[in-house]
Order: C-alpha cells, then sequence, then structure tokens
C-alpha cells in the first residue's frame, strides 16, 4: 500500500466515526423517547433492566452462576511467549434483558455445571439483588437456555381489567384466563376438553372469569352458548343478564324447566353423533374444526348445585325435585362424557366441588379445575385434587383476603405444581356491548343440524346407532 492510499484511507476516518456516532444518537434518541412515553411502571422496569445487565458479570460470579475454563484458547497460547502458566477464564452466561409493566424478563444461556437447578436454587439471593418481589427460574424455548422471570410488584394483588376486542378469536378453544404471579398470560387450550369445573366463594370471580371467556367468544359465529343461571329465576336478575342475547336459550333455577333444557342438549348430542360421519366425514368435530354450520355449543351452568342438589324428604314435592335433580346429574354426564367429540364444552360452577355440589361421575371427568379462594383444605381437595395438600403456599385457602378477589388457582400443565392466577374484570357494559354486537349470529345448534341433514333432530336420534344400554 503506497502512502496515497493510506492517506486516502485516513481521509474517510472522519466520516466512518461521524456515522458511527449518528448512530449511536440515533439510538439514545429512540431509547428516550420510549422511555418517556413509557408509564411510571414500565420507567422503572426499564431502569431495573439496565441495572441488571451493568451488574450481570460481577453477580453471576458472586452467586455461582459462571464456570472457569482452565484450556487456554488457540490464540492464547500463541501470544505466551515467555512460557509462564495462562490464567483461567472465567465464562458467564450471556444474558438478554427485556423489560413490562410488571419487570424484567431474563434469557440466559447455560454454562457445563451452570443448568436450570443452579438458576433455580440462585433465585431468591436474584430477587434480593435486582430488588424484585420474586424471580423465577424456568426451562426457555431451546434447549441449554433459561428464562429468568423478576417481578417488582405482585400481579396476584394487582387488579386487571380485560376489554374485549369485538374480534373472533384467532384460535378457536382457547381460553386466555389471565397472568399468573410472574405476570406471565396464562392460556388454556379447550380443545378436546368435555368439561370445566370452577369453584370459588361468592364474589371472588368465578363469573367474571366465566364473562370473558364467552365475551372472546362471542364474535365467532362458529361457537354458539347456553346458561344455565341457578342463583336467579329470570335472565334479567343475574349475572348474565348483559349476555343473554347472545345465546340461544337460557334456564334459570326452576330444576324442572332445567330437565328440559338438559333433555333437549342430549337429544342434540346424540342427533350428532348420529350425523357427524356422514356430514363432516369424521367421527370427531376437533380433527376439522368447529364452524358456522357446526358450532362448538358451550353450554354455562352457573350455581350448578342447583340443579343437582340431593333433596332429602318424603313429601311428594320433596321426592319429585329429587327425582328431578338426579335426572339432571345423568343427563350433565352424558353431555360431559360423550359431547366432547361431537363439539359440546361443559363449563360448571359451584362455590363448593363436593360432591354434594357436583356429583363426582361429573367433576371427575372435567380435566380442567379451577378453585378461587375456599374456606376449607377439604373444599380446595375437592376442587383441585389430593395433590394441592402437597403445595400449601399455593392453597385457595390463602386467598381469603379481598385482595386476592379475582385470583385463582389451577394445575400447571405439562409441569409439577399449581399456579396462581390474576383473572381480569370484565365491566358489564362491555359484556352488554358485546352481546349486542354480535347477537345476530346465534343459532339454534339443532337448527343448524337440521338444514344440514334435511331431517328433525328427533329423528336423527331415532337413528342413533349407539346400543339401547348406551343411549341417553
Amino acid at each position: 500500500m503506497t502512502l496515497n492510499d493510506v492517506s486516502e484511507v485516513m481521509g474517510y476516518a472522519p466520516v466512518l466515526v461521524g456515522v458511527g456516532l449518528a448512530g449511536i444518537a440515533v439510538w439514545a434518541l429512540v431509547w428516550v423517547v420510549r422511555y418517556l412515553r413509557a408509564d411510571a411502571m414500565t420507567r422503572q422496569s426499564i431502569r431495573q433492566a439496565v441495572r441488571v445487565r451493568r451488574t450481570w458479570k460481577r453477580l453471576a460470579q458472586m452467586l455461582n452462576l459462571s464456570a472457569t475454563d482452565k484450556m487456554p484458547t488457540a490464540m492464547a497460547s500463541l501470544a505466551n511467549t515467555d512460557g509462564k502458566p495462562i490464567k483461567p477464564r472465567v465464562l458467564v452466561p450471556a444474558l438478554k434483558v427485556t423489560h413490562d409493566a410488571y419487570g424484567v424478563i431474563a434469557r440466559a444461556g447455560c454454562l457445563p455445571g451452570v443448568g436450570l437447578a443452579e438458576f433455580q436454587k440462585a433465585a431468591p439471593y436474584l430477587a434480593d439483588a435486582w430488588r424484585m418481589t420474586r424471580v423465577s427460574a424456568l426451562p426457555g424455548d431451546r434447549p441449554g437456555h433459561v428464562v429468568l422471570r423478576g417481578v417488582r410488584v405482585d400481579p396476584l394483588i394487582t387488579p386487571t381489567v380485560h376489554v374485549p376486542t369485538g374480534r373472533p378469536p384467532e384460535e378457536y378453544a382457547k381460553w386466555e384466563l389471565g397472568v399468573d404471579e410472574y405476570g406471565m398470560p396464562v392460556l388454556v387450550p379447550l380443545k378436546e376438553v368435555p368439561g370445566v369445573a370452577v369453584g370459588g366463594l361468592p364474589g371472588f370471580g368465578k363469573t367474571s372469569c366465566v364473562n370473558r371467556l364467552v365475551c372472546d367468544w362471542a364474535p365467532s359465529p362458529a361457537v354458539q352458548f347456553v346458561f344455565f343461571d341457578g342463583k336467579v329465576s329470570h335472565a334479567h336478575e343475574g349475572d348474565y343478564a348483559d349476555l343473554v342475547h347472545r345465546a340461544f336459550a337460557f334456564c334459570g333455577d326452576d330444576l324442572e324447566e332445567a330437565n328440559k333444557l338438559f333433555k333437549e342438549l342430549v337429544e342434540l348430542r346424540r342427533a350428532r353423533s348420529a350425523s357427524i360421519r356422514s356430514v363432516l366425514g369424521r367421527k370427531n368435530m376437533w380433527h376439522v374444526g368447529p364452524s358456522a354450520d357446526w358450532p362448538l355449543v358451550v353450554i354455562v351452568i352457573d350455581e350448578a348445585h342447583t340443579y343437582f342438589r340431593d333433596h332429602k324428604g318424603s313429601d311428594p314435592t320433596t321426592k319429585r325435585l329429587a327425582a328431578l335433580a338426579a335426572d339432571n346429574a345423568r343427563l350433565v354426564e352424558d353431555l360431559v362424557k360423550k359431547g366432547r367429540s361431537v363439539g359440546f364444552l361443559t363449563l360448571l360452577t359451584t362455590q363448593k366441588t363436593t360432591g354434594d355440589a357436583i356429583p363426582t361421575f361429573i367433576r371427575d371427568v372435567c380435566p380442567v379445575g379451577l378453585s378461587f379462594a375456599q374456606k376449607t383444605a377439604d373444599a380446595a381437595v375437592a376442587a383441585l385434587g389430593d395433590d394441592i395438600r402437597e403445595w400449601p403456599d399455593a392453597s385457595p385457602v390463602n386467598l381469603q383476603d379481598p385482595a386476592y378477589v379475582g385470583v385463582a388457582v389451577m394445575s400447571q400443565h405439562g409441569r409439577p405444581g399449581f399456579i396462581r392466577i390474576r383473572t381480569p374484570y370484565v365491566a358489564d357494559e362491555d359484556a352488554a356491548h358485546v352481546a349486542a354486537e354480535t347477537c345476530h349470529l346465534v343459532r339454534h345448534p339443532a337448527r343448524l343440524l337440521e338444514d344440514l341433514t334435511g331431517q328433525d333432530v328427533v329423528d336423527l336420534t331415532k337413528n342413533d346407532p349407539e346400543p339401547p344400554s348406551m343411549a341417553a
């Protein structure tokens, strides 16, 4: 390279430096604008994220989240001309940090001897160093990585509000429940799920939890609803007064009326079972998914104990009520046990999901169970199973404080233990708006099936091929 070439290259140096400084200035401007536009909670999380990045290398070594590599690199060996021993290298897991209103999310790579178990052991100390309420360490989205979630404020005691978008769900049968104790979204897949049992003390969020599901799914013509409300006699008196216009049927606390509607639903279930192969070409509706012609039928049974409670007494009225309750239990058992593959989803809510409120032959075949606050350990076990005894910190008995209204407990899918979930509040006016905007989508599934087959539902039921011993 000649002297002129060197001079020419040096002449570009100020330009390159200027471009670099301009890039840094633009990055700084974008960062400042994002910081100023953020709310107060997010700003604090941004400052915490900066602190986590700045102090990570030192903190990781203090918490034994580092590895020592005594093998010198090739470059270090070539550079070692004096023959002195080469100092071992201290390796620290790479950390990528993001933030949200609740705190920070850090993704770390594992090292030999520093994996998920080590991060979980260090989680309480990370919480103290990062000034967080709690820190969790979970497997990452790919092998060899860990996700550290730190929350500054407790999401469980931070009330949230959900405003329905009014748009059809992107994926059918996915229940967006809320956020867990680390502020992470909780999604419950309800595809191929026959039933859901929800328990909890009055006023702690059961109905609002179900309302969100209805409001989120109502804009889809591929979902139809039917409501049973055991607290009231008429729709305008209860919690579903704002949503009833989106339902093809409603029933109050009259056991005889409920028995009649349950029978109609069982007839529809049997008619669907008899015609599903000829209409859909499948024996399982979920293989093609719900549609406007063959919608998912969501049966909401609120205060379910009203319809199943065993009435004691020898007078004619009590005997009649006892017979109706027993028959209601039999019919709902049919819907839960046999309705999954033909597109039935039954949601049952009650205060205590004990056997006298929801018969065990119904409750125990509901794969998804949630519990809001409970007064006794037995009620918690009835709602969540015996395993909740081994996780006392997650027990819904601990949720009786008013600060926990809207907080539920459920088992973790695919992992041991239980999670606590903050479910959002859905305002009555928002629910009413959704129902008013989507009421034109209401279609009775029986009439839709008759249009598809050219036969009455009753005639389809008579042709049901299932053996008499299995008939409802």
